[in-house]
C-alpha cells in the first residue's frame, strides 16, 4: 500500500500496489520439493495450497483456540484483516480435503464465525461484518492496533480502520453456506443454528418489494440498507436456502429460495448468453460490467436443469478470456512466464491502461488474469463435463498452478515467511475490476481456496 489510509471499501476491494516475483520452480512442474524424515520428497501443488491456508490461520495464537484466516498477505497493506467471505471459502476448502486436519481446521473457523455471530459489539441479530481484526498491528497514521480477534472486553474486533463494518448479503450466504456444510458434515446443531440465524438476518434486512424482487444488497456501516440487488448474492442464497429447506424440513426456506431464484432468472440475457450484474434501483436492470462469477457461479448453484446457465459458461469462457505476459502494457508478470484465465468483467478489458485504477494505485493490466474467477470457470467446466470440458479446465488449473510457484514470492502473513510456493495470487498483474476497486499479485485466501476447491471438484453452491 502505498498512501496512509485506505477508504471505506467495498466487498471485493483490495488496495495495494505490490508487484508479483519470480520464483525459481520449474514453470508447469505441478509440485515443489520440501524436506522429509527421508530426504526430499515432492509436494503437489494442493498441498501447498492447503499449507498456505494453514500459515494464514495460524498467524496469530488467537484467544481459547478462537482465530479466522489472514485474507491477503501482510504486502497488501491490510494487516491482519480476516474478510467473512474468504473465510467461508476456507472452510469449504477444508472440507473439500476429506483430511482430519481439514475437518478440525474447518471446525476452528465455523466456531469463530459463531463467536463473532454472538458477540458483536453492537449488535446481537445473527449478521457478521465484512471483515475482522485477527492480530495486532500498528495503523498507517501511527495508532497501535493491540487487540486480536477477541479484544478483552470479549466482543471481537470489528475491521474499523478500512471501514469494514458493514454486512453483505453475499458473505453472510457464504457464511451460511460453510456453517450448513459444517452442519451436514458434523451433525453438530450449533452450525445449522448459526447458518438459521444468518438466514434469518438476510430475510429481514434483504427482502424487497421492488419489481425485480430478490434479496438486497445489505447494510453499511450505520446499519443504513443498500439500494443496490445482486445477482451474485441471490446466486448465492439459492444454495444457502436450498440447504436450510433440507436440514430443517421448513418449507418457508422453499419459498425464500424460490424468490432469489426468480430474480437470478430475471437477470439473463437470452440473445447474449449471459446474465447481468443486478440492478442499481429495483426497476432497471444494470447492464453494464458483465461480471464472471454471475455466469460460473449460476451454473454452479442451477446446474444442468437451466438451459442459460451452460451458455453462460461458454460466455465467460470467450468474453473474458485474456493472457498475461510481460510484453504487456502495466503487466507486472516475470520475463518468459505467461498465464491464461478469465478477467473480472467486461469492464476489466476496457480499463484505462493509461490511468492508475485508483489514486496511488498502479496502472491496470486489460489482460491480467483472475485467479479467483478462473478457478470458479476451471470448477464450473468440470462440473459440467461437456466434450472438451475437462482439458480446458486442467489448462486453467495449471495456469493457476503455475501463478502459485512463480508469483508473489517472499511475500509474509503475520511477519512470517510462507512455506515456498504456497498460495495462489489474486491476480497475475494489476487488474482494474470495472466496479471501482482493483485486484493486485497477492497471495489469497480466496483465490487458493477456490483453486483447492475447482482441483478437489467440489462444489460449494450445490445445494
Amino acid at each position: 500500500m502505498t498512501g496512509r489510509q485506505g477508504p471505506a471499501l467495498s466487498r471485493r476491494t483490495l488496495i495495494g500496489a505490490g508487484l508479483g516475483a519470480a520464483g525459481t520452480a520449474a514453470v508447469g512442474s505441478g509440485q515443489a520439493w520440501a524436506a522429509g524424515p527421508t530426504g526430499s520428497r515432492p509436494r503437489s501443488a494442493p498441498a501447498r495450497g492447503r499449507a498456505f491456508l494453514a500459515a494464514a490461520m495460524d498467524a496469530y495464537p488467537g484467544q481459547d483456540g478462537l482465530r479466522l484466516t489472514q485474507s491477503y498477505t501482510d504486502q497488501a497493506g491490510l494487516f491482519s484483516t480476516a474478510f467473512t467471505y474468504d473465510n467461508a471459502l476456507a472452510i469449504l476448502a477444508h472440507l473439500a480435503a476429506r483430511t482430519a486436519d481439514g475437518l478440525k481446521r474447518a471446525k476452528t473457523l465455523g466456531d469463530a464465525l459463531l463467536y463473532a455471530q454472538s458477540h458483536d459489539p453492537a449488535y446481537d441479530d445473527g449478521r457478521l461484518r465484512q471483515a475482522y481484526n485477527v492480530g495486532p498491528y500498528t495503523f498507517y497514521d501511527g495508532s497501535p492496533q493491540p487487540d486480536g480477534f477477541v479484544r478483552p472486553d470479549g466482543t471481537v474486533n470489528v475491521g474499523t480502520q478500512f471501514g469494514f463494518t458493514g454486512t453483505a448479503v453475499g458473505d453472510m450466504a457464504w457464511a451460511g453456506i460453510a456453517l450448513s456444510a459444517l452442519a451436514r458434515r458434523t451433525g453438530a446443531r450449533r452450525y445449522l443454528s448459526g447458518a438459521v440465524r444468518i438466514g434469518e438476518w438476510i430475510e429481514r434486512t434483504g427482502r424487497t418489494g421492488e419489481p425485480l424482487g430478490g434479496y438486497k444488497f445489505g447494510v453499511d456501516g450505520a446499519d443504513r440498507k443498500l439500494p443496490f440487488t445482486s445477482t451474485e448474492h441471490n446466486t448465492d442464497l439459492i444454495c444457502l436456502f436450498g440447504r436450510l429447506a433440507r436440514l430443517t424440513g421448513d418449507r418457508v426456506w422453499r419459498e425464500r429460495r424460490e424468490r432469489a431464484e426468480a430474480f437470478v432468472r430475471s437477470m439473463w440475457e437470452p440473445s447474449g448468453g449471459f446474465f447481468y450484474t443486478g440492478t442499481n434501483d429495483g426497476v432497471t436492470v444494470n447492464r453494464s460490467p458483465i461480471p464472471e462469477d454471475t455466469q460460473t457461479w449460476t451454473y454452479l448453484a442451477f446446474g444442468d436443469r437451466t438451459r442459460g446457465c451452460a451458455r453462460a459458461l461458454d460466455w465467460a469462457a470467450a468474453e473474458l478470456a485474456v493472457q498475461d505476459h510481460s510484453g504487456r502494457p502495466n503487466s507486472t508478470v516475470p520475463a518468459g512466464q505467461s498465464y491464461e484465465g478469465v478477467t473480472f468483467s467486461s469492464a476489466s478489458l476496457l480499463a484505462n491502461e493509461d490511468a492508475p485504477i485508483a489514486a496511488g494505485q498502479p496502472k491496470p493490466d486489460r489482460n491480467a488474469v483472475w485467479f479467483e474467477g478462473t478457478a470458479h470457470l476451471a470448477l464450473a467446466l468440470r462440473t459440467r463435463g461437456a466434450r472438451g470440458d475437462e482439458a480446458r479446465a486442467l489448462r486453467l488449473l495449471a495456469s493457476t498452478e503455475q501463478a502459485q510457484d512463480l508469483l508473489g514470492g517472499g511475500q509474509t502473513v503475520g511477519g512470517t515467511a510462507l512455506p515456498e510456493r504456497s498460495g495462489v495470487v489474486s491476480a497475475s498483474s494489476p487488474l482494474d475490476t470495472g466496479f471501482g476497486f482493483g485486484y493486485y499479485p497477492y497471495r489469497h485466501t480466496g483465490a487458493t481456496a477456490w483453486y483447492l476447491m475447482a482441483a478437489a471438484r467440489y462444489n460449494p453452491l450445490k445445494a
